[in-house]
């Protein structure tokens, strides 16, 4: 089974990593970064990096019948000889402090957001405010950071006929976020019906998302598992920062992904994924559609530590997506020293509470829980953020 993002005009790249516990193949579509190499030449090279691949040569796709990770494995990872244990500080404007971990080091970060009882930010709160269990044993915080930095961002917008007349809406909405997020951010745009087509890359150019986000012609079929696990996977590969956010804006239940709700989220969660805000459409709805959707938006938001939004109206599309926005901006990163071994595997449920007497009782939203062979990827990418 194969799930694409794919170009509009021809596929350019393919990466087929296979979870181990389902054997298909997940390729990531990307365009062409570089201009085509003159005749002859292409061919006579045998053995190339990733950024020399010839995007127009046709894709040779792998066994399927050999496992393979959704990331690099860890074992592979270079040595970074030059890393510390330092932790990133707290301290005033104008730090650039930030993990530099080895490879061996069981830490675990967290992003999260904070809320009081009337769902207010608490954006003041110090590390002595936090408490962090792992199976239900107390942890050791020994990393704590609270500012904007900036967010690598994949804006997934459904393609389907019912979307329609919704899309002029979200697609300002979209937009409205982008505008109202650290300028430094850089978002991706994700077109999806039956199939996800990576409409746009990277970049921090809004004229470019907002061309992106206009190829679309709403008709088909809604295929949201597939078109969230391939871009958690565009995440995982080219995403510059440790902090990633999907957001999905639907409004109607998926019928047409090759993956289950839970092949999507154990996907998302193997890629040490990033955190996914949803916003549902569900106030027209078949009541049955509508109570699928919502429970698997919830699902696919809660566990990665985000939100689902559904608003009764689609006046009320740009309010959310400004709040999403004000809400990526003000999260807390913790980060902590595993009492487990690296070594012991399965999967670890994670819990954070946040005590602050002046908020009263505050809830913590962040991911759920972690595979431990994760770790390594995390600090791979933290490590390439100081180079």
């Amino acid at each position: 089974m194969v799930v694409r993002i794919s170009s509009r005009s021809q596929v350019f790249r393919a990466t087929c990593p296979v979870v181990s516990y389902v054997l298909f193949c997940l390729p990531v579509l990307r365009p062409a970064q570089a201009q085509t190499a003159p005749a002859g030449q292409a061919q006579a090279q045998t053995a190339v990096s990733q950024n020399q691949v010839d995007y127009t040569r046709r894709e040779i796709q792998p066994s399927q019948d050999v496992d393979r990770d959704p990331v690099p494995s860890p074992d592979i990872v270079g040595n970074p000889e030059t890393t510390s244990g330092k932790v990133m500080g707290s301290s005033g404007e104008g730090t650039n402090k930030i993990y530099t971990l080895h490879e061996n080091v069981d830490e675990v970060l967290l992003n999260c957001t904070v809320v009081d009882e009337q769902g207010r930010l608490a954006d003041n709160l110090s590390q002595a405010s936090f408490r962090i269990w792992e199976d239900d044993v107390p942890q050791t915080i020994v990393a704590f950071e609270h500012r904007d930095v900036p967010v690598s961002i994949g804006i997934l917008v459904d393609n389907s006929g019912s979307m329609r007349d919704k899309r002029s809406a979200v697609d300002n909405a979209a937009l409205d976020l982008v505008r109202h997020s650290n300028p430094k951010d850089a978002a991706f745009v994700v077109n999806f019906s039956d199939k996800a087509y990576l409409d746009q890359g990277f970049t921090s150019n809004v004229s470019d998302l907002e061309r992106g986000l206009s190829h679309y012609d709403a008709r088909g079929t809604t295929a949201i598992y597939d078109a969230v696990a391939a871009s958690a996977d565009e995440m995982s590969r080219y995403a510059k920062g440790p902090k990633q956010v999907l957001l999905i804006i639907t409004d109607g239940a998926d019928n047409a992904s090759r993956l289950t709700l839970e092949q999507a989220v154990r996907r998302v969660q193997n890629l040490t994924g990033p955190v996914v805000y949803s916003i549902g459409l569900l106030y027209d709805a078949d009541k049955k559609d509508a109570a699928q959707t919502r429970d698997a938006l919830q699902r696919l938001s809660n566990e990665t530590g985000g939100v689902a939004y559904f608003p009764k109206s689609l006046d009320q599309v740009q309010e959310i997506a400004n709040e999403v926005a004000r809400v990526i901006r003000n999260q807390y990163t913790l980060g902590y020293h595993s009492t487990k071994p690296v070594s012991q595997g399965g999967y670890r449920r994670v819990r954070v509470e946040a005590l602050a007497p002046a908020h009263g009782k505050l809830e913590v939203k962040t991911r759920n829980g972690y595979y431990p062979r994760e770790m390594k990827q995390m600090h791979t990418e933290q490590i390439s953020e100081t180079k």
